[in-house]
């Protein structure tokens, strides 16, 4: 979200305003937060006919972010409001996020079939701390075990034999990370490769299009 902010830009846009037209490349991304937009299709007679619309639980023109694509209807302004905007070249990294959850699910599919528990709880915990920012994490033992698919008495003996070891400390809800390298050794393979996942987001959302530019 933080790097999608770079490029957001917020406006408001009164009733009447053709976003795009049919036909016309689509330029921009449009997330309604109190305005709508009307989807209108041309018939023969060169009249108008509403297709859709689109409100804050959506947005237009999000095709883009797939590529250069042009608009089929025209896309207007129904109800004024406001309206979050972003460059279709900046939506891209929506994209690529999506590609990566992707590639994640299949890789903990791997995972889940060939790891042992006490690995994949090791990079389950990496990967949980890295997304809140904390090396302190809230669970409890019957969390731990619908996540990784396994009984809450095997969570325990498992975050035991980690604690004995000083590379968590565990007490009732609450784990702590004490000693991320070594749990790092104990995590399988996985941990990394999702991590590497993550990692190849470009820093800037105009980032891949320069390197695109570059290649």
């Amino acid at each position: 979200m933080a790097r999608l902010q770079q490029e957001l830009f917020h406006v408001s846009l009164p009733q009447g305003t053709v976003c795009f037209n049919a036909g016309e490349p689509v330029d921009r991304v449009y997330f309604p937060t109190s305005g709508l937009i009307s989807l209108l299709i041309a018939t023969d007679k060169r009249e108008f006919v509403e297709g859709g619309t689109i409100g804050r639980e959506g947005a237009v023109g999000l095709q883009s972010a797939i590529g250069r694509r042009t608009s089929f209807a025209r896309a207007i302004v129904r109800v004024q409001g406001l309206f979050s905007a972003i460059a279709a070249d900046a939506a891209s990294l929506v994209t690529r996020y999506t590609e990566i959850l992707w590639a994640e699910a299949q890789q903990l599919a791997a995972c889940n079939a060939v790891h042992a528990a006490l690995p994949r709880l090791a990079r389950w915990l990496l990967q949980s701390a890295d997304r809140i920012g904390s090396d302190q994490l809230i669970l409890t033992q019957d969390l731990l075990g619908e996540a990784l698919g396994i009984r809450r008495t095997s969570v325990s003996l498992l975050a035991q034999q980690l604690q004995e070891r000083n590379i968590i400390q565990y007490r009732r809800g609450r784990i702590a990370i004490v000693d991320r390298g070594a749990l790092e050794g104990c995590a399988c393979e996985c941990s990394r490769v999702i991590r590497d996942l993550y990692h190849a987001l470009p820093a800037r959302t105009g980032e891949e299009s320069g390197n695109a530019a570059s290649a």
